[in-house]
């Protein structure tokens, strides 16, 4: 069942388990808020088990770089908004992966990842990356990187 997001009253649910949770829900609500503001999106998620489809695609672009994630993801949603795909998914560690998808030929594809506040850079990810800091008055201070999707997903 999907859960909208509201980044006015952040919630953890969904999102328990993670040692991170309520940093956690200040990122996802950060993105709950960029999305609502640039592209007029009500960001809603799903358990990972139901969105198993956007999961596997995220996976598979990583798997462009090598890259393999070890936490459990907990949510993910994917839709389009103003020609492009995206894909979020939201990790028990407290890392969020986000994939804008230009649909057309020769628009922007990447990757983005970010890190919760307290959580460690995923040892996946520490030697590939350099993460930049950013502050957020809903997630506190994210940590964040990205990469250029080279191949067709």
């Amino acid at each position: 069942m999907s859960q909208v997001v509201d980044f006015h009253t952040v919630s953890t649910a969904g999102l328990e388990s993670s040692p991170v949770a309520d940093a956690l829900a200040g990122l996802r609500a950060n993105e709950a808020r960029y999305l609502k503001n640039k592209y007029d999106h009500v960001f809603t998620v799903d358990a990972a088990s139901d969105a198993a489809d956007t999961v596997g695609w995220v996976h598979r672009i990583l798997a462009e770089r090598d890259i393999v994630i070890a936490a459990r993801p907990l949510e993910a949603t994917s839709f389009v908004a103003d020609g492009t795909r995206f894909a979020y998914v939201f990790y028990e560690s407290g890392l969020s992966i986000n994939v804008m998808y230009g649909i057309e030929d020769g628009k922007k594809r990447a990757v983005g990842f970010k890190l919760s506040d307290g959580m460690p850079v995923p040892e996946e990810l520490a030697s590939k990356f350099k993460f930049a800091t950013q502050k957020s008055k809903l997630a506190g201070t994210i940590r964040g990187t990205f990469f250029v999707i080279k191949g067709e997903n």
